[in-house]
């Protein structure tokens, strides 16, 4: 470990291969690809590019922004978990902003990863496509089990992969505390294609695999999900629903929700917003990714979670925990 270290920090060392290698798994996080690593070697070999300048150029570069905003919610999250609280229960940001140049990453992954509580037994659905930043945080949160379903398999360290439908998961009822299914859902029953793996076409798939999900989880166990809103819409590899919309697919699953936030991708970067600012916003008007995310927290719909939720309204009335419907 200290040979590689000093050797990366004495930049004459090495061979040019050598540095664009590593520099491209330092800053990006990533391996170069076989273009971007003959432009280098060639810029090295000829003069008109040196070692530094080749870092400050991945340093400036729209790829290293981005890297750089998921980086930033993986330790907002940290910060948010680990700031003293005036209540029990777990930490629940709110407002939280993003550059107008990322996608809905960075907000997703803060807002769930910061309301992990110290559950023991935690369920990721899609794991095998989340970030190489996300995977890193999802597995920093020290749960004593990490299980990560998908249709394909990923080796994540720190993770047991399970390779199955979300629709039929194999694990028994109550297996979990807590389950994650960021930009997840909206694909559950659609044109897989583009992520190379098949399974059944289904138009609710998305209600069927709330129900798998609501039925492994425990009676006090909870869902952090992220998906598309605003305008109804059905791509063909994803559905996009109004936020009223998924709330009631949320429910017919067998969930109340206990706490949700509305998204919007401003001109000057991701904010919460109301309901009356997502209506209509159609995926991808405005840059990268969804022009707007729901993001929620669902409880198992059962007595006592709506005893709590009521007790929960009333105590806080001032500190709104709700923007699909009034509180």
């Amino acid at each position: 470990m200290h040979g590689d270290l000093d050797a990366w920090l004495d930049a004459g060392t090495g061979t040019d291969a050598e540095f664009v290698e590593r520099a491209w798994r330092l800053v990006v996080r990533r391996r170069v690809d076989d273009a971007a690593r003959e432009r280098a070697l060639a810029a090295l070999a000829d003069g008109s590019l040196s070692r530094s300048g080749l870092l400050r150029e991945l340093v400036g570069s729209q790829e290293f922004a981005e890297v750089a905003a998921l980086d930033g919610a993986v330790a907002g999250a940290a910060a948010d978990r680990s700031a003293p609280r005036s209540v029990r229960g777990p930490a629940r940001p709110r407002g939280i902003g993003a550059p107008a140049s990322s996608d809905e990453r960075p907000v997703e992954i803060r807002w769930c990863l910061a309301r992990y509580d110290g559950e023991a037994r935690v369920l990721d659905v899609g794991y095998a496509f989340a970030e190489p930043a996300y995977l890193a945080g999802l597995v920093g949160l020290g749960a004593p089990e990490l299980v990560g379903v998908d249709l394909a398999e990923a080796e994540v360290p720190g993770l047991r992969p399970v390779v199955a439908d979300v629709r039929e998961l194999p694990f028994a009822d109550g297996s979990f505390d807590l389950a994650l299914c960021i930009s997840t859902l909206e694909h559950v029953g659609r044109d897989n294609d583009v992520y190379a793996v098949d399974a059944p076409r289904d138009d609710s798939g998305d209600e069927a695999a709330l129900h798998e999900l609501r039925r492994v989880l425990t009676s006090g166990g909870r869902l952090l999900v992220s998906v598309p809103t605003g305008a109804a819409e059905d791509q063909g590899w994803q559905v996009q629903r109004t936020p009223d919309e998924w709330v009631a697919v949320f429910e017919r699953a067998g969930f109340l929700v206990f706490e949700d936030e509305l998204y919007l991708h401003a001109p000057d970067g991701w904010r919460s917003a109301a309901p009356d600012e997502v209506v209509g916003v159609a995926y991808g008007a405005s840059g990268p990714g969804a022009g707007a995310v729901l993001l929620a927290e669902l409880h198992p719909r059962t007595l006592g979670e709506r005893v709590r939720l009521a007790v929960r309204d009333v105590r806080h009335r001032g500190d709104a925990r709700r923007g699909t419907r009034p509180t």
